[in-house]
């Protein structure tokens, strides 16, 4: 690895979008966790469906983090930056943001409501987008990068299959005069 690649890298484990606020790890458990209030059996399947997509994105990001700081040399290691997470989590995959800040189930939403939930998978497919979008702005490494734009292509899709979903939701709550209300609820 060049030494102007270095740096970059080093924190790559924290740019990477495995357990940052918009990450993998909280989308597949948000959407795991929202199929089971979810009233109708397409938008269980969806949620399921994406949620355990989302556990294999999050397997390829652990992989790349992983490939890319394994061989690091000790002086590697200070120049980018990499020694306090080293010193916690030696070059292990450790769920963080950006900022360092730890994975935390209060970066995601779980409300039981249809709309709710649904809308908020909106936002934060449209959040993963926006980080994977950062990601290829500083990153200069062709093989991650294809990865990289894989999983952005596929946030994407996600995006509109939960737009799919949210006018399916609609549709179904309009057939009985039920409209932006919780048909677990208020019946």
């Amino acid at each position: 690895m060049p030494p102007e690649e270095i740096i970059l890298w080093g924190h790559f484990h924290s740019i990477l979008i495995y357990g940052g606020p918009d990450g993998e790890l909280g989308a597949s458990l948000r959407y795991l966790s929202q199929r089971y209030s979810m009233p109708y059996p397409e938008l269980k399947g969806l949620l399921t469906d994406i949620g355990t997509e989302e556990l294999g994105h999050l397997e390829m990001i652990g992989a790349i983090v992983h490939q890319l700081t394994r061989d690091l040399s000790d002086d590697q290691i200070r120049t980018a930056g990499f020694d306090a997470y080293f010193v916690d989590h030696t070059a292990g995959v450790y769920p963080t943001a950006a900022s360092g800040f730890p994975w935390s189930a209060a970066s995601m939403q779980v409300k039981g409501d249809l709309i709710a939930d649904l809308t908020e998978d909106l936002a934060a497919e449209q959040k993963a987008r926006v980080t994977y979008d950062n990601i290829l702005r500083l990153s200069d490494d062709p093989d991650v990068n294809d990865a990289i734009k894989f999983l952005r292509a596929r946030e994407i899709v996600h995006f509109q299959r939960f737009g799919e979903g949210l006018r399916l939701a609609k549709d179904r709550m309009n057939e009985k005069n039920i409209y932006y209300l919780n048909p677990s609820f208020d019946r």
